[in-house]
């Protein structure tokens, strides 16, 4: 029998849209941009299950109910991936790379991946804990995700030895929601045009390296004729007088 521990008083500590299951299993799931696959994760064994839409303060969140009960050892990421936030991806870079001073999730690639309010010892925390991320984004098929829950439960290494970690989020919301926060997270709309700008950078930083290339081809080239040219009227010259 695995080793439990007992979890924060009030567990989970931030309140939200996730239902609640058995608080000493060893799985917690976040289904991202989906919303109807809670009470299936939940039914197969999951101690917590709700979405995360936000890739600051929706992360931060999480990782305040998961590290604040021990018994938690993995998490399944599923669900569709959230466009512009990139959730899913941000979480995986949190859990390999941890954060940098600037709180920014290194390696993440959604529009605003920062933590205000949870700082590196947390983050640690959250990657001691969590022994593996199941990647199962962009699926929602129950019959995968409810055997990525079960084979977890298999391999339960047992809470971790640590007490809990309780974050004070000044009085937040969802587990991967924004309601009551203070902290107030970047909307949808504004993270959608910041990940565009990004993008079309990106393009024209391409082509700029692509304009610099042709142009030193077209440069090259033209040298290369007068020097062909030039090489070939000198040698003209010097066989004419035998001629």
């Amino acid at each position: 029998m695995a080793n439990k521990k007992a979890p924060a008083a009030g567990w989970p500590i931030v309140s939200g849209e996730y239902v609640v299951g058995n608080p000493e299993s060893c799985v917690g799931v976040v289904t991202l941009g989906s919303h109807g696959l809670e009470q299936a994760c939940i039914d197969a064994g999951a101690a917590i299950a709700g979405p995360c839409h936000t890739e600051n303060l929706g992360i931060e969140k999480v990782v305040a109910n998961y590290i604040s009960n021990p018994n938690i050892r993995f998490m399944v990421l599923c669900g569709s991936e959230v466009q512009g936030h990139i959730t899913g991806q941000c979480f995986k870079a949190l859990w390999e790379n941890g954060i940098g001073d600037d709180g920014g999730i290194i390696g993440a690639k959604g529009a605003i991946p920062f933590l205000e309010n949870v700082g590196k010892d947390a983050v640690e925390r959250f990657q001691r804990q969590i022994v593996e991320v199941v990647d199962l984004i962009d699926c929602e098929d129950v019959s995968k995700i409810t055997a990525a829950i079960k084979e977890c439960i298999s391999k339960d290494p047992g809470a971790i030895d640590e007490e809990p970690m309780v974050l004070d989020l000044e009085g937040g919301g969802a587990g991967g929601e924004e309601e009551g926060a203070t902290v107030k997270p970047t909307s949808p709309e504004i993270a959608l045009i910041e990940a565009r700008m990004r993008l079309i950078s990106e393009k024209i930083n391409d082509a700029a390296i692509l304009a610099k290339y042709n142009a030193g081809y077209y440069n090259g080239k033209v040298q290369g004729i007068a020097i062909g040219l030039f090489l070939s009227l000198l040698l003209f010259s010097l066989i004419h007088p035998l001629l």
